[in-house]
Parts: C-alpha cells; structure tokens; sequence
C-alpha cells in the first residue's frame, strides 16, 4: 500500500500542480470560458491512463512460466527507469515548471483557444498518468492488487486536497523540499525495482545468479513474515539474494549517487 500512495501521491501532486497553474494562467487571461476544455483533456487523460493500466495488468495475467518471468522482469525494469528519468526531470524543472506552463498557456490562448488548451492539459496530465499506471503495475507485481488500489486512492486524494489548498493560499508547502524528499524515497523504491527485476530474469535465466546466496538475513528478518514482506515491496529486500540482485542494487545506488554529485558540481562550476 505504501509504494502505490507515495507513488501517486507525487505524481497526483504534479498534475494538480500543472492544472492549478494552467487555471491561475487562463483566469489572469481573463479566458475561464476555456475552463471547460482544460476539464474535457484532463478527464480524457485520465480514463486513458487507466485503460493502459488495466491493459498492463491484462497482458500480465495472460502469461505464465518464463514468458511471464520476462515481461514481469522488463516491466519492473522500464518502471525504474522511466521512475529515475522523472527523478531528475523534477529536480531540474521544479523551479521553473509555473512560470514555463503560465508561458505555454498564454502561447495557446493566442494561437488556437479551446483545443490548444485541451491538449495542453491532455499531454501534461497523459504522461503523469502513464507514468504512474506503469509503476503500479510494476508496484502490484510485488505486492496485492487490493493494497496497491487502497494506497492509490488515498495518495490521489490526498494530492487533490495539497493541490487545492496550494492554490488557494490556505497551505504553504514548500515543493521543492517535498520533491527532495520523495526524491530520495523514490530512489530506493527504483533500486528495489532494480532488484525484482534481476530476481525475475534471474528465474528466467537471462541473468544469471553466479552466487545463489550472498547473505542470509531471514534468522534476523524472513523476507516472507509480514515486516520482511513490507521492506521486500517497498525496497526490494531479500533476506538471501543472489549476487547479481545485489550488484544491481548497488550498482544503480551507486550511478544515482554519481550523476548527482556530477550534476551539482557542473551547477555550481
């Protein structure tokens, strides 16, 4: 449950945050009338979403044997990607996102009107939701479909409710410290992605084990009782993994870390 809420809690804060923006922007135009089409792309993007993911899950459930071990394992993979790739795209546009979408408003209130707006908020509110229809379904592959649901639900609604009071001047919430902070949750999020994902082809036999066991913590913490299964979903926790699961880990850990510090010290040069 608490990967699908901090999950779509993030990326339900992103896309209140751009509709939020996107109304502020068409009330300063004095052009509310295209209210109505910002609504019509948001909602269309939103069953479509929820279509993708319910296609997902679908071809997931159709598979079973190795064939279900690859697609499991390449999801989970394209997951953490597509999760790092958002990673650094926040950070690097958190400070500038309101005053580029206040920009690109403006530009479609000028050219087309009602279905320039649509498909700015359309394009805008598509990639937060595939985006998290993807990790969902990678989420839902570690942990029960009922759980996943329940923390969805409860991350959405708590994002609409930060996203209203935000723009209402009611709550003052520092974005850039709450992307920071996510941040560094999602991060070890997508190295226990990282690792499912070596562990399902590792079953596969497209990767191979080259150690069956580095460790075994289940003495300590069994990967199966109700606190190992938590830690094993929220960051991929085994309590006997093989050696390439822990390359990975590490090894992704490790590049996060590097292009960060790269990043910084070119700002700050």
């Amino acid at each position: 449950m608490i990967p699908g809420f901090v999950l779509s809690l993030r990326e339900g804060l992103e896309a209140a945050l751009i509709i939020g923006i996107v109304l502020g922007a068409l009330r300063k135009t004095g052009r509310s009338d295209l209210n109505r089409a910002l609504w019509i792309g948001v909602i269309s993007a939103a069953v479509l979403s929820m279509l993708t993911a319910l296609l997902l899950r679908g071809i997931g459930e159709e598979l079973e044997g190795r064939p279900e071990q690859i697609f499991e394992g390449l999801t989970l993979l394209l997951a953490a990607g597509v999760l790092t790739w958002m990673i650094f795209w926040v950070s690097k546009q958190s400070r500038s996102m309101g005053v580029m979408l206040e920009s690109n408003v403006n530009r479609a209130v000028n050219n087309k009107g009602h279905w320039a707006i649509f498909f700015l908020a359309f394009i805008a509110v598509l990639r937060e939701g595939i985006e998290l229809a993807l990790y969902l379904t990678a989420t839902s592959l570690t942990s029960s479909g009922i759980q996943t649901l329940l923390g969805t639900a409860i991350g959405l609604s708590v994002s609409c409710l930060l996203g209203y009071l935000i723009f209402t001047a009611t709550l003052h919430l520092n974005l850039q410290h709450f992307f920071r902070i996510t941040a560094f949750i999602l991060i070890l999020f997508a190295a226990g992605l990282i690792a499912h994902s070596v562990a399902e082809f590792n079953e596969a036999g497209i990767i191979p084990v080259i150690l069956n066991q580095v460790w075994n913590l289940n003495p300590i913490l069994n990967d199966q009782s109700s606190m190992g299964m938590i830690f094993n979903t929220l960051f991929g926790y085994y309590g006997s993994p093989s050696l390439t699961q822990v390359m990975g880990y590490i090894g992704y850990i490790l590049a996060i870390v590097f292009v960060f510090a790269k990043t910084r010290n070119l700002q700050v040069s």
